[in-house]
């Protein structure tokens, strides 16, 4: 039976990066391409950008954000954001070492796809759409936010912000907190970016596919100080896929987050729709049915980071019939050194807040090796798991198995298991 699942494995290995070469490769190269600069407008610098995207979406011509901002103040190494940039289909959008950061008086995202946002209830799909940085380029958040942490959090009580008890505006985090947000695009790609101290997840995608996410590098601490005092900003996730995520590659994702570092969470909450304020997903986190909003076809690779806060590394998440199937994780490096995450790598939650443990079939064709990590639970099956397998795992450092079956064994059918130890070295 075995050497049978071992060939399905390995079928399903090579229909993935089939897949994902032909994600990778469609993408146009605009290098060559005449450029539009946001120096080239007037107005603040988040409606010069918007302006010189806007210009360059007709011509197919490259936006390019350089290092200094020629505002009508004077030169300045910083580009400050009162609302987000809203990049449109066939948007290239070049950072050249650049300094991009949220005012205090932001309250949105840093980067969003133009076709989501507040009120809009019927999200239109786009398409090509590059955010590409060169050189060192640093997208920041607020000094002072106005908000931080997501839907289910109360500012000032759980987590900060400058808005908590202003009449007239939202009391939780949404939507807005998170630094890049995209819906509903294909053929995109996010590359060579340094994000730091995002209000709540610093990139999250909904129902995208199609797409290269590499050499990213996250820097937030679940909080940070602000005038003079450390204030906690919860749900500081680096990079979150949703619903409806497909053929995704992401490489090369290092840094350290406040909540976990990479998450594939797929749950539902029908009292929610599109556009909402009171929603941490700008789209409807509903079911559409047919497995259109399975998370599917994502490949991980060489990751190397920590989760400041102890939460996960990489969690893979997914509840009330939405599944998760056909997942390579191929190489993590737990670099922290101060507290140990709760996990390397979480699968499934028995906690009925997040849907209780899922059926077996719902979570499958997952793929793990290569993952060397102190954390207390390196592989935490906390759902189900089945027709996958885990290879050349390395605990260290932490008590305890390399694998925790938190829901049971019970909920485990198929998966085999290889060169998986707990090490232990004498200094």
């Amino acid at each position: 039976m075995f050497s049978r699942f071992r060939a399905d494995l390995s079928q399903m290995a090579s229909r993935l990066v089939r897949n994902l070469f032909v994600a990778t490769f469609v993408l146009p190269s605009l290098s060559a391409v005449a450029v539009v600069s946001p120096n080239d407008f007037t107005g603040s610098d988040v409606e010069r950008i918007n302006q010189a995207i806007e210009a360059a979406a007709k011509t197919g011509e490259r936006v390019v954000v350089p290092r200094i901002n020629q505002s009508a103040e004077g030169d300045r190494p910083v580009w400050l954001l009162d609302s987000a940039i809203l990049v449109q289909s066939n948007t290239y959008l070049e950072l050249e070492n650049c300094h991009i950061k949220l005012s205090d008086q932001a309250r949105d995202n840093i980067i969003r796809s133009a076709n989501c946002g507040m009120g809009i209830t019927d999200i239109q799909p786009m398409t090509n759409v590059s955010i590409v940085g060169i050189g060192r380029v640093l997208l920041e958040g607020a000094d002072n936010p106005r908000a931080t942490g997501d839907s289910a959090k109360t500012l000032g009580k759980r987590t900060y912000g400058t808005d908590a008890g202003v009449e007239g505006e939202s009391q939780t985090g949404d939507w807005r907190n998170i630094g890049i947000l995209m819906a509903f695009v294909e053929q995109f790609r996010i590359e060579n970016l340094f994000l730091k101290d995002a209000h709540a997840w610093t990139i999250s995608l909904e129902r995208c596919a199609y797409g290269v996410i590499r050499d990213i590098e996250f820097s937030a601490g679940e909080g940070k100080e602000v005038n003079g005092k450390f204030e906690t900003f919860l749900n500081q996730d680096g990079l979150d896929l949703r619903q409806g995520c497909h053929n995704i590659d992401i490489s090369n994702i290092s840094g350290h987050t406040g909540d976990d570092l990479i998450a594939l969470t797929n749950i539902l909450n029908e009292k929610k729709s599109a556009g909402s304020p009171d929603s941490t997903m700008v789209s409807a986190p509903n079911n559409r049915g047919g497995g259109m909003d399975d998370i599917r076809n994502i490949v991980i690779r060489n990751v190397r980071g920590y989760t400041a806060g102890g939460h996960h590394i990489i969690r893979l998440l997914n509840a009330s019939g939405l599944k998760i199937h056909d997942v390579i994780l191929d190489g993590l490096i737990d670099t922290s050194t101060g507290k140990n995450a709760k996990a390397a790598v979480k699968i499934g939650d028995s906690n009925p807040v997040w849907g209780g443990v899922t059926p077996l079939g719902d979570t499958y064709h997952i793929m793990i090796s290569n993952i060397v990590s102190r954390a207390r639970h390196t592989i935490l099956i906390g759902g189900s798991l089945s027709e996958s397998s885990i290879s050349d795992v390395i605990k260290y450092g932490a008590a305890g198995e390399p694998i925790t079956y938190e829901s049971g064994k019970e909920y485990v059918r198929n998966v085999m298991i290889t060169d998986v130890k707990l090490m232990t070295w004498e200094k």
